[in-house]
């Protein structure tokens, strides 16, 4: 029992230890996927109440929360792309100016 209790915790070092070279987004989507697959795994075990549907739960709601978390990351002012047209109809593609952050496009 000692020994697992040894494995887990060595386990969640490590896994802790990758969160700190991860940009923002993948922050988010793991804490997501550690969260929803939580959830999930809770909300298939009191539906199903056994094994299978707990497995079921917990992937589907660590997938959820993976997407959702990656989703909401905020975009940082300057990493947007716009779309431009130069007098000559040509369209190239550059950091968003202030007009887009204002609503003013």
């Amino acid at each position: 029992m000692i020994i697992k209790k040894a494995i887990l915790a060595a386990l969640m070092t490590a896994a802790l230890a990758g969160c700190e070279t991860q940009t923002e987004g993948q922050q988010r989507a793991t804490t997501g996927a550690l969260v929803g697959g939580a959830g999930g795994a809770l909300v298939g075990q009191a539906i199903g109440g056994n094994t299978k549907s707990t497995v079921i739960g917990a992937a589907s709601g660590a997938l959820l929360g993976a997407v959702v978390g990656s989703a909401t990351t905020p975009q940082r002012r300057g990493e947007q792309l716009c779309r431009y047209q130069d007098r000559y109809g040509r369209i190239y593609t550059a950091p968003c100016d202030d007009r887009y952050y204002n609503g003013d496009y």
